[in-house]
């Protein structure tokens, strides 16, 4: 059934990265949730006026609280589409952050509810009989969590949405939730066993441990997490593969939300080339990357100078003493300013997070090495944070 669903959105939105699918996928996702933990509500709203059990009300309640989070995940999907303007030019995506936020605020807050609830249990037991309807609508309501949550971790794999992913990481917890409140209730009908509230806690303590999960998952992004790998990689071998590109150097990819990237990156070409030639290339580069990979590409043109013996031979030079120290350190914008008594070699070296304090004994290595030649020559070395040479 969830192949079926899923074949009919992506029939009609082909194109899961595309905004306009993402934010038909997240409205169709919160209009599901929103009817079916009504129902759920409902449903144990009765279970639990008829078996007297506080955990099934508990239960009947953080439905609701599902169904407000199915509202927050609808209002943030919508509200993300809207355009930029000019109080927020980069557009109002990470909305869906914010709402995804908000719903691990809200399993929280559920939770803790449900420790407070599940410590009055234990310290005052009250008997709780569990009917067959009582039974049954808590096992339907397992069935109907767990095809809700397979639904939204496919759902939201298929357009990369931390949003979606939180609702299924909650719709999983419920299951865990309601089935720990069935196995208590029927224990506790069949043997007088006061264990409700015993239940209630250990499955509030799971919830609360997911909530922060989920919060972290959703604050990442909104603080600047690193950009996601397997992006910077099509990138880089996309850009790699034009004619002329010989390499590139600081990648920096901006994040405001699915489907709103910027990125920008400096392209090496031989300095011989005819610049409009290199600019239209560049151009190509810009405008491909933007309809495959629906990231606004910013290109800098850098000129590389290859058949300059005296050049290359201590770029070859200084690039062997810096793998002799890390063979993650690498340098671009390699340049050479002769003078009448002494040449500036000048170049960016990529410095790992790991490496920060060692720039010093970085830059005295460089210096030996290049001590050793018949000509002198100094070496002007600006440090780039690896951040930005992805």
């Amino acid at each position: 059934m969830i192949a079926s669903i899923l074949r009919a959105i992506f029939k009609s939105h082909p194109n899961p990265d595309d905004p306009v699918t993402r934010s038909y996928c997240g409205k169709f996702s919160g209009a599901v949730g929103m009817g079916l933990n009504l129902l759920l509500f409902l449903g144990k709203l009765l279970a639990g006026l008829i078996s007297g059990s506080v955990s099934v009300m508990a239960d009947a309640v953080n439905n609701l609280s599902d169904a407000s989070s199915s509202v927050v995940t609808l209002a943030g999907f919508k509200l993300a589409e809207k355009p930029a303007d000019d109080g927020h030019p980069y557009g109002h995506a990470r909305i869906e952050y914010i709402a995804g936020l908000i719903v691990a605020a809200m399993i929280l807050v559920i939770g803790v509810e449900l420790v407070k609830s599940s410590i009055e249990k234990i310290l005052h037991p009250e008997p709780v009989v569990f009917s067959a309807l009582t039974i049954g609508i808590l096992i339907a309501s397992i069935l109907v969590k767990l095809w809700m949550a397979a639904f939204n971790k496919r759902l939201g794999k298929a357009i990369h949405s931390p949003t979606l992913e939180a609702t299924a990481a909650d719709s999983r917890n419920d299951v865990i939730t309601t089935a720990a409140v069935l196995l208590a209730g029927v224990v506790g009908s069949l043997t007088n066993l006061h264990i409700d509230g015993f239940a209630g806690l250990a499955v509030a303590i799971f919830i609360l441990w997911s909530g922060i999960g989920i919060a972290k998952d959703t604050i990442d992004p909104l603080l600047g997490a690193a950009p996601d790998p397997e992006l910077v990689h099509r990138i880089r071998d996309q850009v790699l593969s034009y004619d002329k590109v010989l390499g590139i150097h600081d990648l920096i990819v901006h994040d405001y939300g699915p489907g709103r990237q910027f990125a920008s990156v400096h392209v090496e070409m031989d300095s011989h080339e005819d610049p409009l030639v290199c600019h239209n290339i560049i151009d190509d580069i810009e405008r491909d990357i933007a309809r495959e990979l629906h990231v606004q590409l910013v290109v800098h043109y850098d000129p590389l100078v290859t058949d300059d013996p005296e050049l290359n031979h201590m770029r070859d030079l200084i690039t062997d003493q810096l793998h002799s120290i890390d063979p993650r350190l690498n340098l671009h914008d390699f340049r050479m300013v002769r003078g009448p008594k002494h040449a500036n070699l000048i170049f960016d070296l990529v410095l790992p997070f790991d490496l920060k304090n060692r720039q010093s004994e970085i830059q005295a290595a460089v210096e030996q090495a290049i001590a050793c030649e018949k000509h002198k020559y100094y070496a002007v070395i600006t440090f780039d944070d690896s951040s930005f040479n992805q």
